[in-house]
């Protein structure tokens, strides 16, 4: 049975592969996202898609998941290296970031993203 850190890893993998649909299949059907670029919650698997189908038509966003840890209260801590490209090439943001995430009955339930 695959552990919560290979269900993130395969997550990232599958969106820096652009496969949208590996990347919802292990997401919870309402599953609770930050919007990154433009502020403010996505919620549900489309709300998801939408989202990512606009941010890509803007910007290359490239995630590298660094280190994985558990908090106290369960929740999974990413430390993640977050290359931003705009679409032209050019680099316009390379940072690390925390993302924290619930994984509920082998789903992500929620992400959020924080300053690391």
């Amino acid at each position: 049975m695959p552990t919560d850190r290979d269900l993130l890893s395969g997550a990232y993998d599958a969106f820096n592969a652009r496969d949208i649909a590996a990347a919802l299949a292990v997401m919870h059907p309402d599953v609770d996202w930050p919007n990154g670029m433009e502020g403010g919650r996505i919620h549900g698997r489309d709300g998801v898609r939408d989202y990512w189908t606009r941010q890509w038509s803007v910007i290359d966003p490239h995630v590298e998941p660094r280190r994985f840890e558990t908090d106290e209260s369960g929740r999974l801590i990413v430390d993640v290296h977050q290359v931003i490209r705009d679409r032209a090439g050019t680099v316009i943001a390379d940072q690390m970031v925390l993302h924290v995430y619930v994984v509920q009955d082998g789903l992500i339930r929620s992400m959020e993203i924080r300053k690391s």
